[in-house]
């Protein structure tokens, strides 16, 4: 395992860039008044690496109504910097119905059309993803911005496909191939990859993407089976922790936070931790999944897109 060299820990250090949307979720159960949570992914990413100590800034856009100021009351809560391009449209919102068994399908009321704000300091590393990737003319941003960037910071790549908003098949599939190649770290779930390449096993996508010469790290969320993570020295699984789920809402999420988090830990990110992000080992590997998964299951473990704090995911690892 190399050394730990954590660039990213002071609070007043540049830290990580989320580019992307805020989401009002609309919960919606059986019998049951609504429920708003605050999310969208990036959103959800940017909260819970702050919660994990992390300084964090989040680039989105935020609507002057009810449900913009609770995100934005939300983020503040726990230490995230929010950037936004001054849009007075409405904040994005999505409905989510929840089955039995605590998974959410959503249905979407959002616009998107960020325009280029400079963040006041380079970050070390900028994460991205989601429905801010796909959507225009809020995309062409988003990317622009990544490729400026990465010169001097590494980049995660989440696809968080949602199916209603991705467009046509092959546009959607050559816009996440370009992010792909784009990233130092990428995260997508079996769903999302089933999505993208139907009949293809997440496996072998995985590799694939890892040989284009982007991502040093591709890990493939399984739900309860646990998730994989391929690098250019092998690959590595994890199970799943076991717990009682309240629902899945930002499960994605939490896990790419707990993944980002674990590897600042190690020294892995930013331009000077890139070589290391290439050359990591199977020991590190095995410890970045150990922390992304136990943050996911913390987050099933309770209703809405609730990651845990640093002591909360410190005391499930050492519970494992």
């Amino acid at each position: 395992m190399p050394e730990t060299v954590d660039t990213l820990g002071s609070p007043g250090s540049p830290g990580f860039l989320v580019i992307g949307e805020c989401v009002a979720d609309i919960v919606r159960l059986p019998g049951e008044a609504d429920r708003v949570h605050p999310g969208g992914s990036p959103a959800n990413v940017a909260y819970g690496l702050a919660r994990l100590g992390r300084s964090s800034t989040l680039l989105t856009q935020l609507g002057p109504d009810a449900e913009g100021r609770l995100i934005a009351d939300h983020l503040a809560s726990a230490g995230v910097v929010v950037l936004t391009d001054g849009s007075t449209g409405p904040t994005p919102s999505a409905s989510v119905a929840l089955d039995a068994a605590g998974q959410a399908a959503y249905t979407f009321a959002i616009t998107w059309t960020l325009s280029p704000v400079e963040p006041e300091r380079p970050p070390h590393h900028v994460h991205t993803g989601s429905i801010a990737t796909v959507m225009e003319p809020g995309a062409a941003t988003v990317l622009a911005a990544v490729e400026s960037l990465r010169t001097t910071a590494t980049v995660s790549y989440d696809p968080n496909v949602r199916a209603a908003l991705m467009g046509d098949h092959d546009a959607a599939v050559r816009r996440a191939e370009r992010c792909v190649a784009l990233g130092d770290v990428v995260k997508a779930s079996d769903e999302d990859l089933a999505w993208l390449y139907p009949g293809q096993s997440p496996e072998s996508v995985a590799a694939r993407w890892l040989g284009t010469g982007g991502p040093a790290l591709v890990l493939v969320t399984r739900g309860a089976a646990g998730a994989l993570a391929v690098t250019p020295g092998g690959r590595a699984t994890v199970d799943a922790p076991r717990t009682e789920v309240v629902d899945t809402v930002g499960a994605g999420d939490a896990f790419m936070s707990g993944t980002l988090h674990a590897l600042a830990a190690h020294g892995l990110l930013g331009a000077a931790g890139r070589d290391g992000l290439r050359a990591i080992d199977p020991e590190t590997v095995t410890d970045v999944l150990h922390h992304a998964a136990a943050s996911a299951a913390l987050t099933v473990a309770r209703a809405g897109a609730n990651p845990p704090d640093e002591p909360e995911l410190r005391a499930a690892l050492s519970r494992a």
